[in-house]
C-alpha cells in the first residue's frame, strides 16, 4: 500500500499521521475480500508513505492510478487545522513492483 499526501499542506506530524491512517482504513475497506488482500495481510501489511508536491500533482497522479490499482482519495472534515474539503492524501493497492512505475520517483515522508 501506497499512501500519498500534500507537502503544501505542512501539515502538522500528527494531524499527516491521522490522514494517512484514514486513507489506510478507507482504502482497505474497498479492498478487504481480494486475494491480494489476503496475501498483503499475511506478508506484514507494508505501507509505504510518500509526498507530491500540492494538490495538482496528487490528482495526476490518482487519476493515473486509478486505470490499474484500487484508491481512495481523502478530504478533510476541517475540523482542526485545514479548511473542510481540503485533499490532504491518496492512498493506492497493488503489487510493489507495479506501483514503483507511478510511484517509484516519489521521495518518503
Amino acid at each position: 500500500m501506497n499512501i500519498i499526501v500534500r507537502k503544501d499542506l505542512k501539515l502538522p506530524k500528527g494531524k499527516l499521521a491521522v490522514q494517512a491512517a484514514h486513507a489506510a482504513v478507507s482504502l482497505t475497506l474497498k479492498i478487504k475480500d481480494s486475494k491480494e488482500f489476503k496475501e498483503w495481510i499475511n506478508q506484514g501489511q507494508k505501507k509505504v508513505l510518500l509526498y507530491v508536491e500540492n494538490e495538482k500533482e496528487l490528482l495526476d497522479l490518482k487519476n493515473k492510478l486509478d486505470d490499474n490499482f484500487k484508491t481512495t482519495l481523502i478530504r478533510d472534515a476541517g475540523r482542526t487545522v485545514i479548511p473542510s474539503g481540503t485533499i490532504t492524501c491518496i492512498a493506492t493497492f497493488g503489487k510493489e513492483e507495479d506501483l514503483k512505475e507511478y510511484t517509484g520517483h516519489l521521495k518518503l515522508v
